[in-house]
This record gives structure tokens, C-alpha cells and sequence, in this order.
């Protein structure tokens, strides 16, 4: 690796060696969430004919890898993760852009069910390395610097060598003008429905690690910014449902919309938020006595979001001339 690159990469290594098995357990145990049930699917997630794995050789020189944690909903996927390669592909024309999904386990079932074949970050980098690729810039779509953000930065490490040069682009959420776009974004998506009387409750997935202050920092300038009835809970961990339920209960709503604070609207957005069944948020809400709908809209399909992660790679462009 060359210049700044190879001293982030490094610094990094360091820093993630006492997390990669927490980490690694942690992506197996989100993936198995992601998946779970879906052996038993009965319900449709889209034409997978639709989406573009970007898993081509011939990339040339110059290669823009975008890395998610990936979604087994085939019409979202689309939307959002393919949105923002789009994107990614729009702004770096001078770049090849590919895929890699960090979720073998989503990987294996989109491969069974659909026939798709989506490389997994590895096998995207091994791609590179075969198609003599010289500079590599990956851009993960991960909401937080947190362990599986941490855990691209590792594998990368490992693999530096084998190009010119290496850049990685910052999570979506690192400094406060990020956390202001992205609240730009979700108010501006959901000022139709902010009458007042509703509660507007975005629900992300959550970790227990430390980065998981993410969504109390985002409800924290949420109210500052004067949007007192936006409220932020996650799946996994807190600011939990309960937390989120007592919020609104404090209030004097009547309806509660439900979003996710995710870059997909997958299985956790389907079922754990807009499920019918007892733990779901949607069916919680709605036996406390509200009217909910629920907004089956990924961040990844906000234009503002993409544009985001389109920012955060050009800043890892840059970093190459440093």
C-alpha cells in the first residue's frame, strides 16, 4: 500500500484485532436474522432479474467497490443498494464500480432461491487482484464505524499489498455535517405525514458495541433541530422498543409512522417493524391504541443519502493525492 492509505489500513489492523472475532460474530448473528425464517418464505421480495450483482471482469485499471452487509429482498435491493452504486457510477465514470456483500449468508440464499451470484467481499477482492486492478477505492454503506465496518478495514489490510493504491471511504455517519444531511433526508421524506398529531418513529438495527451512541446522538440533534416528534429506537439494542413506546406514550399522539433507519428495507423493516405478530413494533403501537403506518423505504433510496456516500468516496479519492 502506498502514502496515507497504507497508514490508515495499518492504524486500523491495530485497532480492530481485539473486535474481529466480536465482530465476526456479530455479522454472523445479524446475517442468521437477516435470514431467519426465510427458508419458509411466503411472501414475495421482487424479480431478482432486476438487479445488477456487479460482479463483471475487464474492471481496467481503476475499481470503486461498494460494500454492504447486502439484503435478500430483491425489490429493495434495487432501490438501495443498487441506487447507490448508481450513483457511485455516475460520479466516478472513470472508475469501474463493483459489489461486495459482507453476508454470506444472504449471499447463499439469494444464490438458492434466485440464482443471483453476488460476490462476497473476498471474492470481490480477489476479483480486483485477478482483473490487475492498481487502485482500489472501497466504500462501505455501513451507518456507523462500528464492528463490521471495522471488520471490511481489516480484511482490506490483508489484501493492500496486492494494489497500488487503497482508499476506504467513511461510514455514512461520522461527522455532524453527516448526521445533519442525513436528518435533512428522513424529515424532508417524512414532512407529509408530521401533522402534529403523529409520531414519527425510525427504527434501526442497533449493536452493542460502543458505536451504537449513533442513535441517541441522532435523537439528540433530531430534537435540537426542533423536530420534537421524531423519535429513534432500534432492534437490537438501545434505544429499545420499550424506550421508544414510553417516548410517544409521553406525548399526545394519535398515529405513529413507522420508517427504518437502515440503508434497506429487509427482513428486520418487514418483520421485526411492520410484522403483525407480537414483538413486531407495528403490531406494539398498534395494540397501545394508535393508528400506524409503516414506510417499507430504505435510507439507500434517498437521493440525499446516496449523494452522502457519493461525498465520502470522493473524500477517499482525494486522499490518494495526499
Amino acid at each position: 500500500m502506498m502514502g496515507a492509505v497504507g497508514v490508515q489500513a495499518e492504524d486500523a489492523t491495530e485497532a480492530v484485532t481485539e473486535a474481529v472475532s466480536e465482530a465476526a460474530e456479530d455479522a454472523t448473528e445479524a446475517a442468521a436474522e437477516e435470514a431467519e425464517g426465510e427458508d419458509e418464505e411466503n411472501y414475495e421480495t421482487g424479480d431478482a432479474s432486476k438487479d445488477n450483482p456487479r460482479n463483471q471482469d475487464e474492471i481496467g485499471e481503476k475499481e470503486l467497490l461498494v460494500v454492504s452487509f447486502g439484503t435478500s429482498f430483491n425489490d429493495n435491493r434495487v432501490a438501495t443498494i443498487g441506487a447507490i452504486e448508481n450513483a457511485m457510477e455516475e460520479a466516478f465514470p472513470e472508475y469501474s464500480v463493483r459489489r461486495g456483500f459482507t453476508a454470506q449468508i444472504i449471499i447463499d440464499h439469494v444464490k438458492n432461491r434466485d440464482g443471483e451470484v453476488i460476490d462476497n467481499f473476498g471474492e470481490a477482492l480477489n476479483r480486483a487482484i485477478d482483473n490487475g486492478v492498481k487502485t482500489l477505492v472501497v466504500q462501505p454503506t455501513h451507518l456507523m464505524n462500528g464492528l463490521e465496518y471495522n471488520d471490511v478495514i481489516d480484511e482490506l489490510a490483508q489484501y493492500a499489498e496486492e494494489f497500488e493504491q487503497v482508499a476506504v471511504g467513511e461510514p455514512l455517519l461520522t461527522s455532524d455535517e453527516d448526521y445533519q444531511v442525513v436528518i435533512n433526508a428522513i424529515t424532508e421524506d417524512t414532512k407529509a405525514q408530521d401533522d402534529g398529531e403523529t409520531a414519527i418513529v425510525f427504527m434501526g438495527h442497533g449493536t452493542e458495541a460502543e458505536s451504537n451512541q449513533i442513535y441517541a446522538t441522532m435523537q439528540e440533534k433530531l430534537t435540537e433541530a426542533g423536530f420534537a416528534n421524531y423519535f429513534v429506537g432500534t432492534v437490537e439494542a438501545s434505544p429499545s422498543l420499550d424506550d421508544v413506546l414510553a417516548a410517544v406514550q409521553a406525548g399526545e399522539y394519535k398515529k405513529v409512522v413507522l420508517q427504518p433507519l437502515m440503508i434497506v428495507a429487509g427482513d428486520h423493516a418487514n418483520n421485526d417493524m411492520a410484522g403483525d405478530e407480537d414483538g413486531a413494533w407495528k403490531k406494539t403501537f398498534e395494540d397501545a391504541g394508535y393508528e400506524v403506518t409503516c414506510n417499507l423505504k430504505g435510507l439507500g433510496e434517498m437521493p440525499a443519502i446516496q449523494e452522502l456516500l457519493v461525498a465520502h468516496a470522493q473524500a477517499a479519492i482525494d486522499s490518494l493525492a495526499e
